[in-house]
């Protein structure tokens, strides 16, 4: 594991524990050269999940994808970096607890906006407008009126 202070490929585990419900080992390291200290995470490879867009095009999951678009939805709220991590955690725990090969982008969309419509309304209506590509004001009303039922 290369230290991402100074590149150096020596480090040593000063602590391990399981993270996101046992699917992930979360390790705590030291850089032999620096001494300063990083996270890593540990993983179990799966097959690789294909998304299908919405002009159908193919493409593999991309985990740095989903955290983006959550990121973009929650910016500047009172969300926290851990409760977004939680959010990028638990969607694709789902997804990949569905035990298919390929899911459609929209799957992923709908599992996004009904973690963000429990985590902060704002960040919802971002996502879904984006998502849902809203052309006017009344679809964003129609949408908020959805959320305040």
């Amino acid at each position: 594991m290369k230290c991402p202070f100074c590149g150096n490929s020596n480090s040593r585990v000063v602590d391990s524990r399981p993270v996101d419900e046992n699917t992930a080992i979360r390790r705590r390291r030291v850089c032999d050269a620096c001494g300063k200290r990083f996270t890593s995470y540990e993983r179990v490879e799966s097959v690789p999940l294909i998304v299908i867009k919405k002009d159908s095009n193919r493409e593999q999951y991309n985990r740095s994808k989903l955290e983006a678009g959550i990121l973009r939805a929650c910016h500047k709220r009172p969300i926290s970096a851990d409760e977004i991590q939680k959010v990028v955690d638990s969607v694709e725990t789902e997804v990949f607890n569905r035990g298919v090969r390929e899911i459609a982008s929209t799957e992923v969309g709908e599992i996004v906006m009904d973690r963000l419509k429990d985590l902060d309304a704002v960040a919802y209506v971002r996502f879904a407008s984006v998502y849902r590509e809203f052309k006017d004001v009344n679809t964003f009303m129609d949408e908020l009126k959805k959320l305040l039922k």
